[in-house]
């Protein structure tokens, strides 16, 4: 009940000193100060005076969840194939927990595309169409099909760019069979 008393008291009286200071005569700024001094102290005086509760221990709770795995592995892949058109197609082995979405780094040296991919488990798709002038990342989503993960990332850029793994500074080939916008 003294807390709430004194919470009280510094509600009313604080904001009433506080224009007494400013716009009050020399006498009642005399007494603005004296009931500030005042609750201060009783705010100190009922800190010191009261008793504080004992912690309390922490609750065990029964039903307690072990730590949730990820959805999937955080990995850099390497891309095995690139076909470069409408979008550039990144192909590489699906891993057994494939993330959905890849972060993406494109950059042009000339007539080579550089191309930085990191998987992690992401929050969503980012519908971003890349040109060569964008050093921003890239969150894509990626297709599983066949233990085969793709990734298309659109560009409104003509061909003829030569795909090179960032990381490596390898080019990246030419798929085999190719692929086609309608797997993904």
């Amino acid at each position: 009940m003294l807390a709430l008393s004194l919470g009280v008291a510094w509600l009313v009286l604080a904001p009433l000193c506080l224009w007494l200071l400013a716009k009050g005569s020399n006498g009642e700024r005399v007494g603005a100060i004296v009931t500030l001094a005042l609750l201060e102290g009783g705010t100190i005086a009922m800190d010191a005076v009261l008793p504080h509760p004992a912690p309390t221990p922490p609750l065990v709770v029964a039903h307690a969840l072990p730590p949730t795995r990820p959805s999937c592995t955080e990995r850099i892949p390497a891309p095995e194939s690139a076909q470069v058109g409408e979008g550039l197609v990144l192909t590489w082995a699906a891993a057994p927990r494939e993330c959905r979405t890849a972060h993406v780094v494109v950059r042009s040296e000339g007539r080579k595309l550089l191309v930085w991919l990191h998987e992690s488990p992401g929050i969503g798709e980012r519908k971003t169409v890349m040109t060569l002038r964008h050093r921003s990342v890239l969150t894509l989503p990626v297709r599983v099909e066949g233990g085969i993960a793709t990734l298309t990332i659109p560009r409104h850029e003509k061909s003829g760019y030569i795909p090179i793994n960032g990381r490596t500074g390898r080019r990246i080939p030419k798929p085999a069979t190719s692929v086609s916008n309608a797997v993904m």
